[in-house]
């Protein structure tokens, strides 16, 4: 794998690791109590891609009428972030991992009363990629609600950096994740990192 892609994961895990619980694939400690992402199986890719992790975050709102046990309303927040490592991202690659990510997530969605959404979040951190499979991410628009919103939605957020061109991309529903990853990835994405800083940086 490429030092910058390795190190472009390494950044985002980083910063998710203080809000969310992290299930690793490559061979990586988890962190975190509650992983429903323990119980899924990474799907079979082509060498040189793989599903590198899962990170979970969970919230709970609601209001109490004096016992905790008198509950007037609740309001669950959950989002599935699935982070995947690919070499050279095709559309039927995108497509391939897109579905398997909206089976997975729903799978460990708790949809339900209290439910209120639930973000499916598959990010791509690409050496490389066509310009159809980044079409289609952006066009992705997957949605749904649930008993007619009275157990809430679920929305399908897609991102991919493009190590090749420097460069991040969203859908629409998925922009809401661009000042982040920007910042994260900032130094990452403006220039490009020697061989001689690699080599160092590796030890």
């Amino acid at each position: 794998m490429r030092y910058d892609r390795t190190l472009a994961l390494d950044k985002l895990l980083t910063g998710y690791k203080r809000y969310y619980n992290i299930t690793r694939f490559d061979g990586a400690l988890g962190i975190g109590d509650v992983r429903e992402a323990e119980t899924i199986l990474p799907p079979a890719l082509p060498p040189g891609n793989e599903l590198t992790a899962v990170c979970e975050y969970y919230e709970r709102s609601g209001q109490h009428l004096f016992l905790k046990s008198n509950e007037l309303w609740s309001a669950n927040q959950e989002e599935f972030i699935f982070l995947f490592s690919i070499s050279h991202l095709t559309k039927d690659l995108y497509e391939c991992c897109r579905d398997y990510a909206y089976e997975a997530g729903m799978d460990m969605a708790h949809i339900g009363k209290g439910h209120m959404y639930t973000y499916i979040s598959p990010i791509f951190v690409c050496d490389s990629a066509d310009e159809d499979a980044k079409r289609a991410l952006k066009k992705c628009g997957i949605y749904k609600s649930f008993l007619f919103s009275f157990h809430g939605w679920m929305e399908f957020h897609n991102a991919c950096v493009d190590l090749s061109e420097k460069s991040l991309h969203f859908n629409r529903r998925g922009q809401c994740m661009k000042k982040n990853m920007t910042a994260v990835l900032q130094a990452l994405l403006q220039k490009e990192m020697s061989h001689e800083y690699a080599c160092a940086a590796w030890g």
